[in-house]
């Protein structure tokens, strides 16, 4: 591809961003919200506050949720860590979830209840 035909071809794109620009201005919605945007901004200054105080006042669990990394905020909660230790090996696993190698082994080896009967103990 030449350059002048690269060069054309941008030019034609920026006259169709400019346009999109155009009508986007005119857009009455996109007023409204620059205007409430701009009298939240003059309210931040007046009170001296920011966009996480804003936040944390409209929505106190928004930020909670947002520090977790293990919820977001339709996802689910973090399992639970389950410790087993397998009385005849001695072995210990510790898993947040059933899909672990040994644990599956064990399960097939000894069942399911038996080895859910090994857990030692369960963290957070």
């Amino acid at each position: 591809m030449s350059i002048l035909t690269t060069y054309m071809q941008k030019e034609q794109q920026l006259r169709q961003l400019q346009e999109e620009l155009d009508r986007l201005k005119n857009d009455d919605r996109l007023k409204t919200e620059l205007d409430f945007k701009s009298h939240l901004e003059d309210l931040m200054r007046e009170f001296d506050k920011s966009a996480a105080d804003v936040i944390k006042l409209l929505d106190p669990t928004s930020i909670s949720t947002k520090g977790s990394s293990s919820t977001k905020s339709t996802g689910r909660a973090k399992r639970k860590l389950k410790i087993y230790k397998n009385p005849n090996t001695g072995e210990v696993v510790e898993t947040r979830g059933g899909n672990q190698k040994t644990l599956k082994a064990w399960k097939e080896e000894y069942g399911a209840d038996t080895v859910e009967s090994w857990v030692v103990r369960t963290e957070d």
